[in-house]
Protein backbone atom coordinates (compact mmCIF):
# COMPACT_ATOMS: atom_id res chain seq x y z
CA UNK A 1 0.00 0.00 0.00
CA UNK A 2 1.30 3.43 -0.90
CA UNK A 3 2.26 5.80 1.93
CA UNK A 4 1.08 8.76 -0.14
CA UNK A 5 -2.08 10.41 1.15
CA UNK A 6 -4.84 10.97 -1.37
CA UNK A 7 -5.86 14.64 -1.08
CA UNK A 8 -9.55 15.19 -0.44
CA UNK A 9 -11.78 18.17 0.26
CA UNK A 10 -13.54 17.94 3.60
CA UNK A 11 -17.24 17.13 3.59
CA UNK A 12 -19.42 20.16 3.08
CA UNK A 13 -16.57 22.30 1.72
CA UNK A 14 -15.48 22.74 -1.89
CA UNK A 15 -12.78 24.21 -4.06
CA UNK A 16 -13.63 26.98 -6.51
CA UNK A 17 -11.65 27.16 -9.77
CA UNK A 18 -10.71 30.45 -11.48
CA UNK A 19 -13.56 30.73 -14.01
CA UNK A 20 -16.29 30.24 -11.38
CA UNK A 21 -14.41 32.35 -8.84
CA UNK A 22 -14.10 35.19 -11.36
CA UNK A 23 -17.84 35.18 -12.02
CA UNK A 24 -18.66 35.09 -8.31
CA UNK A 25 -16.18 37.90 -7.70
CA UNK A 26 -17.84 40.00 -10.42
CA UNK A 27 -21.29 39.48 -8.87
CA UNK A 28 -19.96 40.14 -5.38
CA UNK A 29 -18.34 43.38 -6.54
CA UNK A 30 -21.55 44.55 -8.21
CA UNK A 31 -23.50 43.90 -5.00
CA UNK A 32 -20.80 45.57 -2.86
CA UNK A 33 -20.82 48.63 -5.13
CA UNK A 34 -24.60 48.87 -4.70
CA UNK A 35 -24.30 48.60 -0.92
CA UNK A 36 -21.59 51.28 -0.92
CA UNK A 37 -23.70 53.62 -3.06
CA UNK A 38 -26.33 53.55 -0.28
CA UNK A 39 -23.74 54.64 2.30
CA UNK A 40 -22.98 51.26 3.86
CA UNK A 41 -19.34 51.02 4.96
CA UNK A 42 -17.33 47.80 4.74
CA UNK A 43 -16.47 46.01 8.01
CA UNK A 44 -14.66 42.77 8.76
CA UNK A 45 -14.90 40.61 11.86
CA UNK A 46 -12.82 37.64 13.04
CA UNK A 47 -13.69 34.25 11.61
CA UNK A 48 -13.95 32.91 15.18
CA UNK A 49 -16.02 34.43 17.97
CA UNK A 50 -16.47 33.69 21.65
CA UNK A 51 -19.16 31.00 21.73
CA UNK A 52 -20.79 32.39 24.85
CA UNK A 53 -21.17 35.80 23.19
CA UNK A 54 -22.76 34.24 20.11
CA UNK A 55 -25.20 32.21 22.17
CA UNK A 56 -26.08 35.16 24.39
CA UNK A 57 -27.50 36.90 21.33
CA UNK A 58 -28.59 34.07 19.04
CA UNK A 59 -29.59 31.35 21.51
CA UNK A 60 -28.16 27.83 21.76
CA UNK A 61 -25.94 26.85 18.80
CA UNK A 62 -25.59 23.20 19.73
CA UNK A 63 -25.19 21.16 16.56
CA UNK A 64 -24.93 24.15 14.24
CA UNK A 65 -21.66 25.88 15.18
CA UNK A 66 -18.12 24.63 14.59
CA UNK A 67 -16.56 24.70 18.06
CA UNK A 68 -12.90 25.35 18.83
CA UNK A 69 -10.91 25.42 22.05
CA UNK A 70 -7.94 27.78 22.16
CA UNK A 71 -4.77 27.26 24.22
CA UNK A 72 -6.32 29.18 27.11
CA UNK A 73 -9.18 26.70 27.20
CA UNK A 74 -11.68 29.25 25.94
CA UNK A 75 -14.54 27.93 23.83
CA UNK A 76 -14.79 29.61 20.43
CA UNK A 77 -16.97 29.05 17.37
CA UNK A 78 -16.59 29.76 13.69
CA UNK A 79 -19.13 32.46 12.91
CA UNK A 80 -22.46 30.89 11.78
CA UNK A 81 -23.67 34.24 10.49
CA UNK A 82 -22.52 37.87 10.37
CA UNK A 83 -25.37 39.58 12.21
CA UNK A 84 -24.27 38.74 15.74
CA UNK A 85 -20.54 39.42 15.11
CA UNK A 86 -21.40 42.88 13.75
CA UNK A 87 -23.72 43.52 16.70
CA UNK A 88 -20.83 42.50 18.98
CA UNK A 89 -18.52 44.83 17.04
CA UNK A 90 -20.89 47.77 17.51
CA UNK A 91 -21.36 47.01 21.21
CA UNK A 92 -17.64 46.58 21.90
CA UNK A 93 -15.79 48.85 19.47
CA UNK A 94 -18.34 51.59 18.86
CA UNK A 95 -19.84 51.90 22.32
CA UNK A 96 -20.76 55.54 22.83
CA UNK A 97 -20.38 56.39 19.13
CA UNK A 98 -23.64 57.96 17.95
CA UNK A 99 -25.50 55.98 15.31
CA UNK A 100 -27.07 55.08 13.09
CA UNK A 101 -24.43 52.71 11.73
CA UNK A 102 -24.68 51.37 8.21
CA UNK A 103 -22.36 48.42 7.60
CA UNK A 104 -21.84 45.98 4.75
CA UNK A 105 -19.79 42.82 4.53
CA UNK A 106 -18.75 39.97 2.26
CA UNK A 107 -17.55 36.99 4.25
CA UNK A 108 -17.51 33.25 4.70
CA UNK A 109 -19.76 31.75 7.38
CA UNK A 110 -19.76 28.19 8.70
CA UNK A 111 -22.53 25.89 9.88
CA UNK A 112 -22.19 22.32 11.06
CA UNK A 113 -24.51 19.62 9.77
CA UNK A 114 -24.76 15.92 10.26
CA UNK A 115 -23.03 14.02 7.47
CA UNK A 116 -26.23 12.42 6.18
CA UNK A 117 -27.86 15.78 5.43
CA UNK A 118 -25.42 16.47 2.58
CA UNK A 119 -25.49 20.23 3.01
CA UNK A 120 -22.68 22.75 2.53
CA UNK A 121 -20.88 23.77 5.69
CA UNK A 122 -19.26 26.91 4.30
CA UNK A 123 -21.21 29.76 2.68
CA UNK A 124 -20.24 33.03 1.02
CA UNK A 125 -22.51 35.82 2.21
CA UNK A 126 -22.86 39.47 1.32
CA UNK A 127 -25.10 41.60 3.47
CA UNK A 128 -25.86 44.79 5.33
CA UNK A 129 -26.77 45.79 8.86
CA UNK A 130 -28.52 49.07 9.72
CA UNK A 131 -28.06 49.60 13.44
CA UNK A 132 -29.63 52.45 15.41
CA UNK A 133 -32.67 53.13 13.26
CA UNK A 134 -36.18 51.92 13.99
CA UNK A 135 -39.53 52.03 12.30
CA UNK A 136 -40.95 51.59 8.81
CA UNK A 137 -38.49 53.99 7.14
CA UNK A 138 -35.51 51.82 8.09
CA UNK A 139 -37.45 48.65 7.19
CA UNK A 140 -38.30 50.04 3.75
CA UNK A 141 -34.71 51.17 3.19
CA UNK A 142 -33.33 47.70 3.82
CA UNK A 143 -35.96 45.94 1.70
CA UNK A 144 -35.38 48.43 -1.13
CA UNK A 145 -31.64 47.88 -0.86
CA UNK A 146 -32.12 44.12 -1.23
CA UNK A 147 -34.12 44.72 -4.40
CA UNK A 148 -31.38 47.03 -5.71
CA UNK A 149 -28.64 44.51 -4.85
CA UNK A 150 -30.32 41.68 -6.75
CA UNK A 151 -30.89 44.02 -9.69
CA UNK A 152 -27.19 44.94 -9.56
CA UNK A 153 -26.29 41.24 -9.55
CA UNK A 154 -28.11 40.97 -12.88
CA UNK A 155 -30.83 38.57 -11.71
CA UNK A 156 -33.83 38.96 -14.05
CA UNK A 157 -36.52 37.36 -11.89
CA UNK A 158 -36.87 37.37 -8.11
CA UNK A 159 -39.37 38.20 -5.40
CA UNK A 160 -38.84 39.61 -1.92
CA UNK A 161 -41.32 38.19 0.59
CA UNK A 162 -41.91 40.27 3.73
CA UNK A 163 -43.90 39.63 6.86
CA UNK A 164 -43.68 40.36 10.56
CA UNK A 165 -43.05 37.97 13.43
CA UNK A 166 -45.03 40.31 15.67
CA UNK A 167 -48.30 38.83 14.36
CA UNK A 168 -47.46 35.29 15.43
CA UNK A 169 -46.09 36.54 18.75
CA UNK A 170 -49.38 38.37 19.34
CA UNK A 171 -51.36 35.21 18.56
CA UNK A 172 -49.24 33.21 21.03
CA UNK A 173 -49.70 35.85 23.74
CA UNK A 174 -53.46 35.90 23.22
CA UNK A 175 -53.60 32.09 23.36
CA UNK A 176 -52.36 32.00 26.97
CA UNK A 177 -51.41 28.38 26.25
CA UNK A 178 -48.78 26.13 27.88
CA UNK A 179 -45.15 26.65 26.81
CA UNK A 180 -45.07 23.30 25.02
CA UNK A 181 -47.93 24.37 22.74
CA UNK A 182 -46.18 27.67 22.00
CA UNK A 183 -42.96 25.84 21.12
CA UNK A 184 -44.85 23.46 18.83
CA UNK A 185 -46.49 26.41 17.04
CA UNK A 186 -43.15 28.17 16.57
CA UNK A 187 -41.56 24.99 15.21
CA UNK A 188 -44.40 24.44 12.74
CA UNK A 189 -44.33 28.10 11.69
CA UNK A 190 -40.55 27.99 11.11
CA UNK A 191 -41.04 24.91 8.91
CA UNK A 192 -44.08 26.47 7.19
CA UNK A 193 -46.00 23.38 8.17
CA UNK A 194 -49.54 24.63 7.51
CA UNK A 195 -51.13 21.26 8.22
CA UNK A 196 -49.30 21.12 11.54
CA UNK A 197 -50.53 24.61 12.41
CA UNK A 198 -54.11 23.57 11.60
CA UNK A 199 -53.79 20.64 14.00
CA UNK A 200 -52.37 22.86 16.74
CA UNK A 201 -55.11 25.43 16.13
CA UNK A 202 -57.72 22.83 17.09
CA UNK A 203 -56.14 22.67 20.54
CA UNK A 204 -56.44 26.43 21.11
CA UNK A 205 -58.99 27.35 23.76
CA UNK A 206 -59.57 30.78 22.24
CA UNK A 207 -61.63 30.50 19.00
CA UNK A 208 -60.17 33.77 17.67
CA UNK A 209 -56.67 32.38 18.16
CA UNK A 210 -57.59 29.15 16.40
CA UNK A 211 -59.00 30.99 13.39
CA UNK A 212 -56.02 33.33 13.16
CA UNK A 213 -53.47 30.55 13.49
CA UNK A 214 -54.94 28.73 10.50
CA UNK A 215 -55.61 31.80 8.39
CA UNK A 216 -52.60 34.07 8.83
CA UNK A 217 -49.84 31.84 7.36
CA UNK A 218 -51.92 31.51 4.18
CA UNK A 219 -52.27 35.27 3.62
CA UNK A 220 -50.10 36.82 0.91
CA UNK A 221 -50.33 39.55 -1.69
CA UNK A 222 -49.87 43.31 -1.75
CA UNK A 223 -51.47 45.89 0.51
CA UNK A 224 -54.67 43.84 0.52
CA UNK A 225 -52.79 41.08 2.38
CA UNK A 226 -52.17 43.45 5.28
CA UNK A 227 -55.88 44.29 5.33
CA UNK A 228 -56.75 40.58 5.32
CA UNK A 229 -54.34 39.89 8.16
CA UNK A 230 -55.81 42.77 10.14
CA UNK A 231 -59.27 41.20 9.79
CA UNK A 232 -58.01 37.71 10.67
CA UNK A 233 -56.30 38.92 13.84
CA UNK A 234 -58.83 41.51 15.03
CA UNK A 235 -58.62 41.91 18.79
CA UNK A 236 -55.44 39.85 19.21
CA UNK A 237 -53.11 42.80 19.77
CA UNK A 238 -51.00 43.10 16.62
CA UNK A 239 -52.57 46.29 15.23
CA UNK A 240 -49.42 48.35 15.81
CA UNK A 241 -47.24 45.82 13.99
CA UNK A 242 -49.60 45.81 11.02
CA UNK A 243 -49.70 49.61 11.01
CA UNK A 244 -45.90 49.58 10.79
CA UNK A 245 -45.93 47.03 7.98
CA UNK A 246 -48.54 49.07 6.11
CA UNK A 247 -46.39 52.19 6.43
CA UNK A 248 -43.34 50.26 5.17
CA UNK A 249 -45.39 49.06 2.19
CA UNK A 250 -46.35 52.65 1.36
CA UNK A 251 -42.65 53.61 1.40
CA UNK A 252 -41.76 50.63 -0.79
CA UNK A 253 -44.34 51.83 -3.29
CA UNK A 254 -42.74 55.27 -3.21
CA UNK A 255 -39.26 53.81 -3.77
CA UNK A 256 -40.40 51.73 -6.73
CA UNK A 257 -39.42 48.49 -4.99
CA UNK A 258 -42.97 47.29 -4.26
CA UNK A 259 -43.28 45.66 -7.69
CA UNK A 260 -40.63 43.16 -6.55
CA UNK A 261 -42.12 42.63 -3.08
CA UNK A 262 -44.84 40.30 -1.81
CA UNK A 263 -46.40 40.45 1.65
CA UNK A 264 -46.32 36.87 2.93
CA UNK A 265 -47.27 36.13 6.52
CA UNK A 266 -45.84 32.62 6.31
CA UNK A 267 -42.30 34.08 6.32
CA UNK A 268 -40.81 33.15 9.68
CA UNK A 269 -37.04 33.20 10.01
CA UNK A 270 -35.48 30.33 11.93
CA UNK A 271 -33.42 32.48 14.31
CA UNK A 272 -35.35 33.41 17.41
CA UNK A 273 -33.92 36.91 17.62
CA UNK A 274 -36.15 38.57 15.01
CA UNK A 275 -38.60 41.04 16.52
CA UNK A 276 -40.52 42.70 13.66
CA UNK A 277 -40.32 42.75 9.88
CA UNK A 278 -38.74 39.64 8.37
CA UNK A 279 -37.80 39.13 4.74
CA UNK A 280 -36.70 36.43 2.32
CA UNK A 281 -35.76 36.60 -1.37
CA UNK A 282 -36.73 33.90 -3.83
CA UNK A 283 -35.98 33.09 -7.46
CA UNK A 284 -38.21 30.89 -9.65
CA UNK A 285 -37.22 27.24 -9.51
CA UNK A 286 -34.83 27.66 -6.58
CA UNK A 287 -36.37 25.96 -3.58
CA UNK A 288 -34.27 27.81 -1.01
CA UNK A 289 -34.16 31.53 -0.20
CA UNK A 290 -31.53 33.66 -1.93
CA UNK A 291 -31.46 35.99 1.05
CA UNK A 292 -32.95 36.35 4.49
CA UNK A 293 -33.04 38.77 7.34
CA UNK A 294 -35.19 41.11 9.33
CA UNK A 295 -35.47 43.35 12.35
CA UNK A 296 -33.63 42.20 15.47
CA UNK A 297 -34.14 44.94 18.06
CA UNK A 298 -33.20 42.75 21.03
CA UNK A 299 -29.79 41.44 19.96
CA UNK A 300 -27.66 44.38 21.03
CA UNK A 301 -29.34 44.41 24.42
CA UNK A 302 -27.61 41.06 25.04
CA UNK A 303 -24.34 43.02 24.87
CA UNK A 304 -25.66 45.80 27.17
CA UNK A 305 -25.87 48.18 24.21
CA UNK A 306 -29.58 48.17 23.29
CA UNK A 307 -30.36 49.56 19.86
CA UNK A 308 -32.86 48.83 17.10
CA UNK A 309 -31.39 47.04 14.10
CA UNK A 310 -32.31 45.41 10.81
CA UNK A 311 -30.31 43.67 8.09
CA UNK A 312 -30.12 40.83 5.59
CA UNK A 313 -27.62 38.38 4.13
CA UNK A 314 -27.43 37.22 0.51
CA UNK A 315 -26.13 33.72 -0.20
CA UNK A 316 -23.73 34.20 -3.10
CA UNK A 317 -23.71 30.53 -4.07
CA UNK A 318 -27.49 30.57 -4.40
CA UNK A 319 -27.42 33.82 -6.35
CA UNK A 320 -24.96 32.24 -8.78
CA UNK A 321 -27.22 29.19 -9.22
CA UNK A 322 -30.23 31.46 -9.85
CA UNK A 323 -28.25 33.46 -12.43
CA UNK A 324 -27.27 30.26 -14.21
CA UNK A 325 -30.83 28.87 -14.18
CA UNK A 326 -32.16 32.15 -15.60
CA UNK A 327 -29.37 32.16 -18.18
CA UNK A 328 -28.22 35.56 -17.00
CA UNK A 329 -24.81 36.48 -18.35
CA UNK A 330 -22.15 37.40 -15.80
CA UNK A 331 -19.74 39.94 -17.25
CA UNK A 332 -16.17 39.07 -16.33
CA UNK A 333 -13.17 40.84 -17.77
CA UNK A 334 -10.60 38.35 -18.96
CA UNK A 335 -7.01 38.71 -20.05
CA UNK A 336 -6.16 41.23 -22.74
CA UNK A 337 -2.90 39.53 -23.64
CA UNK A 338 -0.48 36.76 -22.83
CA UNK A 339 3.05 38.10 -23.24
CA UNK A 340 5.98 35.80 -23.96
CA UNK A 341 9.37 36.00 -25.63
CA UNK A 342 12.45 37.64 -24.18
CA UNK A 343 11.96 37.48 -20.40
CA UNK A 344 13.57 40.81 -19.45
CA UNK A 345 11.76 42.69 -22.21
CA UNK A 346 8.49 40.98 -21.34
CA UNK A 347 8.64 42.19 -17.73
CA UNK A 348 9.21 45.77 -18.89
CA UNK A 349 6.52 45.65 -21.58
CA UNK A 350 4.02 44.07 -19.20
CA UNK A 351 4.53 46.89 -16.72
CA UNK A 352 3.89 49.47 -19.46
CA UNK A 353 0.77 47.67 -20.67
CA UNK A 354 -0.68 47.30 -17.18
CA UNK A 355 -0.12 51.01 -16.57
CA UNK A 356 -2.22 51.60 -19.72
CA UNK A 357 -5.02 49.43 -18.29
CA UNK A 358 -4.23 46.07 -19.88
CA UNK A 359 -4.66 42.75 -18.07
CA UNK A 360 -1.50 40.85 -18.99
CA UNK A 361 -0.19 37.40 -18.05
CA UNK A 362 3.45 36.49 -18.58
CA UNK A 363 4.50 33.35 -20.47
CA UNK A 364 7.76 31.55 -21.01
CA UNK A 365 6.67 30.49 -24.50
CA UNK A 366 7.03 31.90 -27.98
CA UNK A 367 5.38 31.37 -31.35
CA UNK A 368 2.63 28.79 -31.65
CA UNK A 369 3.03 27.63 -28.05
CA UNK A 370 2.40 31.20 -26.89
CA UNK A 371 -0.72 31.46 -29.06
CA UNK A 372 -2.06 28.17 -27.70
CA UNK A 373 -1.51 29.38 -24.14
CA UNK A 374 -3.34 32.65 -24.92
CA UNK A 375 -6.25 30.66 -26.37
CA UNK A 376 -6.40 28.37 -23.35
CA UNK A 377 -6.54 31.37 -21.01
CA UNK A 378 -9.16 33.17 -23.09
CA UNK A 379 -6.85 36.13 -23.81
CA UNK A 380 -7.58 38.57 -26.63
CA UNK A 381 -4.05 38.61 -27.95
CA UNK A 382 -0.69 36.83 -27.90
CA UNK A 383 2.24 39.24 -27.74
CA UNK A 384 5.89 38.32 -28.08
CA UNK A 385 8.51 40.59 -26.52
CA UNK A 386 11.77 41.15 -28.34
CA UNK A 387 14.97 42.57 -26.88
CA UNK A 388 15.65 46.11 -28.09
CA UNK A 389 12.49 46.53 -30.14
CA UNK A 390 8.72 46.74 -29.92
CA UNK A 391 6.77 43.60 -28.93
CA UNK A 392 4.94 41.99 -31.80
CA UNK A 393 1.38 40.67 -32.11
CA UNK A 394 1.27 37.05 -33.21
CA UNK A 395 -1.23 35.63 -35.66
CA UNK A 396 -3.07 32.40 -34.95
CA UNK A 397 -0.27 30.36 -36.43
CA UNK A 398 2.23 31.91 -34.05
CA UNK A 399 3.88 34.07 -36.67
CA UNK A 400 4.77 37.74 -36.11
CA UNK A 401 1.92 39.86 -37.52
CA UNK A 402 2.02 43.49 -36.40
CA UNK A 403 4.26 45.36 -33.97
CA UNK A 404 2.47 46.81 -30.98
CA UNK A 405 1.68 50.44 -31.69
CA UNK A 406 3.40 53.40 -30.07
CA UNK A 407 2.29 55.07 -27.88
CA UNK A 408 0.89 52.13 -25.97
CA UNK A 409 -2.68 51.54 -27.19
CA UNK A 410 -5.78 51.02 -25.07
CA UNK A 411 -6.62 47.40 -24.20
CA UNK A 412 -8.17 45.56 -27.15
CA UNK A 413 -11.96 45.70 -27.35
CA UNK A 414 -12.36 42.60 -29.49
CA UNK A 415 -10.85 39.16 -29.40
CA UNK A 416 -8.11 38.63 -31.95
CA UNK A 417 -6.83 35.24 -30.93
CA UNK A 418 -10.12 33.35 -30.58
CA UNK A 419 -9.92 30.63 -27.90
CA UNK A 420 -10.44 27.08 -29.05
CA UNK A 421 -14.11 26.11 -28.60
CA UNK A 422 -13.27 22.66 -27.21
CA UNK A 423 -10.76 23.85 -24.63
CA UNK A 424 -12.03 24.81 -21.15
CA UNK A 425 -10.98 28.31 -20.15
CA UNK A 426 -9.30 28.69 -16.78
CA UNK A 427 -9.05 32.44 -16.96
CA UNK A 428 -12.66 33.69 -17.18
CA UNK A 429 -14.57 34.97 -20.17
CA UNK A 430 -14.37 38.30 -21.81
CA UNK A 431 -17.34 40.67 -21.61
Amino acid sequence: MSDLMRPVTARGFRDVLPAEAAERDAVSRAIADEFASWGYGLVETPVAEDLAALEAAAGPLQGTAFRLIDLDGRLLALRPDMTVPIARLVASRLSGVPGPHRFRYAAEVFREHESLRGQARQFSQAGVELIGEEGPSADAEVVSLLVAALDAAGLPEFTIAIGTVAVLHAILTAAEAPAAWNEAVLAAAHERNLVGLDVLARDAANPAVARALSAVPRIRGGREAIVACREATAGLGCEDALDQLSRAWTLLEASGAASRVLVDFSVMRSFDYYTGLVLEAYAPGLGLPLAGGGRYDGVLAAFDAPAPAIGFALGLERVMIALMEQQARVSVRGLDAVLGGDAASALEVARTLRAAGWHVALSQRTGLGLVREAERLGAAEALQARAGTQPVRLDREGQPALPLEEPTPYPPTSTWAEPATDAPSLGGTRP
